[in-house]
C-alpha cells in the first residue's frame, strides 16, 4: 500500500555499510524517475549512478548531512551511504525543471523502500567541487544528491509541539520528524 511505503521513506542517514546497493536497484530507481511526471514533458533531469566503494568514498565528504543537527557530522564510517544518484538537468534542455525533481527524487526513493534500502535527498552539496571530481561537463547543473544505502536507524514521526519543526535525536538514537497535523495543513 502506497501509505506504507510513504511512512518507511523518512530521511535515513544513518547506514549499514556492509550492505551494497545493486546496480540493478539504482537503474531501477531512474526507471521510476523516468516513469514519473514532468512539467511540458521536457524531461530534462539526468542521473549519474555510483555504489562502488571508491566513489562512495571521494562523494561522501562533498555532502553536509543535517542541518538541524550541527554538532553532528554525518554518518560515521561503518554508517556511511553505499550508493549514491547524483541528479542533474541537462541546460541544453532547459534551464528550470520545475518540481521535476522533486517527483523524480520521491518516485526514486519509493522505489527503493520498496526494495528494503532507504535514503536521504541531499541539497547542501559542495557543487564546484563534485562536478570536478565527476568530470560533469558545464551542460548539466548538479541539482542534489540522493545517499542510498540499508537503513540503520529508527526515524519516527511526531506531531509537531509548540510549532517546532527541528528534528532531532533522542537518547537512544532515535530520530525524530515532527510533522503538522492534516488540520493544519487543509484551510476551510
Amino acid at each position: 500500500m502506497l501509505k506504507e511505503l510513504l511512512l518507511k521513506n523518512r530521511s535515513y542517514r544513518r547506514f549499514d555499510q556492509s550492505a551494497i546497493v545493486p546496480m540493478k536497484l539504482l537503474r531501477e530507481m531512474v526507471e521510476a524517475a523516468r516513469l514519473s511526471g514532468s512539467a511540458r514533458n521536457m524531461q530534462p533531469l539526468r542521473y549519474m549512478l555510483f555504489n562502488d566503494a571508491d566513489s562512495c568514498s571521494k562523494i561522501f565528504p562533498l555532502l553536509a548531512w543535517a542541518g538541524y543537527m550541527k554538532e553532528w557530522p554525518g554518518p560515521a564510517d561503518g554508517e556511511r551511504p553505499t550508493a549514491y544518484i547524483v541528479q542533474l538537468g541537462d541546460l541544453e534542455l532547459s534551464n528550470d525543471w520545475w518540481c521535476d525533481d522533486g517527483i523524480a527524487a520521491q518516485s526514486m526513493l519509493l522505489t527503493a523502500v520498496e526494495q528494503g534500502f532507504g535514503g536521504c535527498i541531499v541539497g547542501s552539496v559542495q557543487r564546484d567541487r563534485l562536478r570536478d571530481l565527476l568530470t560533469i561537463p558545464d551542460r548539466y547543473k548538479i541539482i542534489q544528491v540522493i545517499a542510498l544505502g540499508l537503513p540503520a536507524e529508527e526515524v519516527v514521526i511526531d506531531e509537531v509541539r509548540d510549532g517546532d519543526i527541528k528534528y532531532w535525536r533522542d537518547g537512544n538514537e532515535v530520530h525524530h520528524v515532527p510533522k503538522r497535523g492534516i488540520d493544519e495543513l487543509i484551510i476551510h
